[in-house]
């Protein structure tokens, strides 16, 4: 059976119950039997310096049932300095981890979180990288794309059996300050924007990433001040008031 966009979004990740925007990406084209690494950028200069939003892209890996996703979060600024949360997470069972950035548990499932705060400059682009390190033990790392600096987010061990990363998912903008609550209204949703790039491959073979659709969804559509532009190599994504 093949899925639309959002239906795929529902079934694979289970914690956005209030995501607002979606998109799908994927590669032109892309080894049979998957990517040893996605590069995924996002460019936050215009989003106010507030915990609440995430701007992330999902993955999943041949040959187990769940997804991961990796991406960032805006954080008020600390002492004048402005901060950048990158988060990189597994949701699959029998994922381990010994990295200091991270714990056992995903949005109070099974899983890995890793996690990372940084002083950053929201006029940059991020990459977030997602790259095999050895058998099926997979790397999240931030990568400053002015500065070049790198930071490890985390890293995890998927079970035995796992493979490399599919072609194609999709991702997505959450407000997570509404999950737990017990009722929301969508003229209450503050601004937001972020720039969704497309994605990239270090791969062999796989060439031609992009951010193929952007939709809005969810119980606030027509009602959260969605708007989207077409950009060099990506969208960029609007929200709120």
């Amino acid at each position: 059976m093949k899925f639309t966009a959002a239906a795929l979004l529902a079934l694979c990740a289970p914690s956005l119950s209030y995501a607002l925007v979606g998109n799908e990406w994927k590669f032109n084209n892309a080894p049979a039997d998957g990517l040893s690494d996605i590069t995924f950028p996002f460019n936050m200069a215009k989003a106010p310096h507030k915990s609440g939003f995430y701007f992330a892209q999902q993955f999943n890996f041949h040959n187990v049932t769940d997804v991961g996703y990796t991406g960032l979060q805006p954080r008020e600024d600390s002492k004048g300095k402005r901060i950048v949360h990158a988060a990189f997470s597994s949701f699959q069972s029998g994922t381990t981890t010994k990295h200091r950035n991270c714990h056992t548990g995903a949005d109070g499932g099974p899983g890995v979180s890793c996690a990372v705060d940084i002083q950053g400059d929201y006029n940059h682009t991020y990459n977030l990288v997602v790259k095999n390190t050895r058998g099926t033990t997979w790397r999240g790392t931030l990568v400053d794309t002015v500065t070049r600096k790198s930071t490890v987010v985390g890293e995890w061990t998927l079970p035995a059996g796992a493979g490399k990363l599919v072609n194609g998912q999709v991702g997505f903008v959450e407000y997570y300050t509404w999950n737990g609550q017990p009722s929301h209204t969508c003229n209450s949703l503050p601004y937001t924007q972020a720039t969704f790039y497309n994605p990239t491959s270090k791969t062999r073979g796989a060439n031609g990433g992009k951010v193929t659709t952007v939709y809005e969804y969810g119980d606030c559509v027509g009602k959260a001040g969605y708007s989207l532009k077409k950009v060099s190599k990506g969208y960029n994504i609007k929200v709120g008031f």
